[in-house]
């Protein structure tokens, strides 16, 4: 799966890239509904690239969430040579 510049553009900011180590080191996002970051990561939550913790109401109507990468979302966020944080993402154990 791919994701839209937009959308990379937020999971690479989940991921806390580009950074000197070019490695990872968080996996979150915080967005109100009715936003354009939230639309944009419920997309992506559709497409199995995230996974949202719904946050509690706020007084002004909305809520805050929390959207996490899935394995496949982090994936295609990465640039070569970056790579992900093990503790965020262990590796997939071969069967």
């Amino acid at each position: 799966m791919s994701l839209t510049p937009e959308q990379k553009h937020l999971a690479r900011h989940a991921l806390g890239l580009p950074n000197r180590k070019r490695r990872s080191y968080r996996n979150r996002f915080h967005a109100f509904t009715g936003g354009p970051d939230h639309d944009l990561w419920t997309s992506m939550v559709t497409q199995g690239l995230a996974c949202v913790d719904q946050g509690k109401a706020a007084p002004n109507g909305s809520r805050l969430d929390y959207f996490a990468l899935t394995r496949a979302g982090a994936d295609a966020a990465l640039e070569a040579p970056e790579k992900l944080d093990l503790e965020d993402f262990p590796p997939i154990a071969a069967h």
